[in-house]
């Protein structure tokens, strides 16, 4: 871990934090809610020592980059706008598939984790669509009003909370009453064995630091992103993609997207997709809890190209 460099880089109207090892071929690292460039330090050590230039930022809004105020500097446009291999987890995935639609030529490969693309319904908001799906109390609409899941998280101790989000494994979509709120979820007994209580407080300091109204903006986006991306409904992504998902991963278990990926609709959207790996007893947080096995599921596949 010392040997991973960090830098400050002023791109695109902020100052980056960003985590880099090795010399090659660069790989771009793009960590999750609520995560940092911290969730990659493995694959970025394994991805260094194979020849490649592993390269991990801290997201606009997180750790040690700049968080701007306003809501919408945290669309589509503003974050790939910070980015110059390609590899996702959560909302990084998110953010590689937009960096796919919109500057296809700058990426070789890409390998995603969790998050499937979906081309863009023309008819109904993001937002709209889970409030249908799962109603007010799903997390993602929880998330919309400013200020609210802040107060919320505000509740308890930060350390605590980080051990809730990572440690979670239940598959279902999480609601959470606004009675009860997100301090209200259950305590994890014991870590699991992929996250100890030096990686737990490395997320508590920094998000103790910063907050996580940065992260919880890349949230209140979604439907702007929507707007946003009008002229691209219907594009597809044909780059070569590698997509790997636990089974026990809550966007797994989204109604319809098991068939999506299994029954054509998957590949129809992502011409280039080239191979689906679904690990089985694993959860969201793939990268951390299978870190070696995603490390060479990702070597594998972009030392073809």
């Amino acid at each position: 871990m010392e040997k991973i460099k960090h830098t400050t880089v002023a791109t695109n109207g902020i100052n980056m934090h960003v985590a880099s090892i090795g010399t090659g071929p660069a790989v771009l690292f793009l960590h999750g809610f609520p995560e940092l460039w911290y969730s990659w330090r493995k694959q970025l050590l394994y991805l260094s020592s194979r020849g490649y230039r592993a390269i991990a930022p801290d997201l606009r809004g997180y750790g040690d980059t700049d968080a701007p105020p306003s809501i919408t500097s945290y669309t589509a446009l503003h974050v790939v706008g910070d980015l110059v291999f390609l590899v996702g987890h959560d909302w990084g995935a998110l953010i590689a598939w937009y960096f796919c639609l919109l500057r296809p030529d700058r990426v070789k490969a890409l390998v995603n984790l969790s998050v499937v693309f979906r081309s863009r319904n023309p008819a109904t908001k993001p937002v709209d669509q889970y409030r249908a799906l799962f109603g007010d109390d799903f997390y993602i609409c929880r998330f919309q009003e400013p200020g609210v899941a802040e107060e919320d998280f505000a509740q308890i101790d930060t350390a605590r909370l980080i051990k809730k989000f990572l440690g979670g494994r239940s598959p279902k979509p999480p609601c959470v009453p606004k009675e009860i709120g997100f301090r209200g979820l259950p305590d994890l007994r014991t870590l699991p064995s992929w996250l100890s209580e030096e990686d737990v407080n490395y997320y508590a300091s920094k998000f103790s630091q910063k907050g996580f109204t940065g992260g919880l903006n890349y949230y209140r986006c979604l439907d702007l992103n929507w707007e946003l991306l009008a002229p691209w409904t219907g594009a597809q992504i044909k780059i070569p993609v590698k997509f790997m998902v636990g089974d026990l991963d809550i966007t797994y278990h989204i109604p319809g997207i098991r068939e999506y990926i299994q029954n054509g609709g998957f590949k129809k959207d992502v011409p280039g997709l080239q191979e689906v790996i679904v690990m089985e007893g694993v959860a969201h947080f793939i990268n951390q809890e299978k870190a070696d096995e995603v490390s060479s599921h990702i070597y594998d596949f972009i030392k073809q190209f």
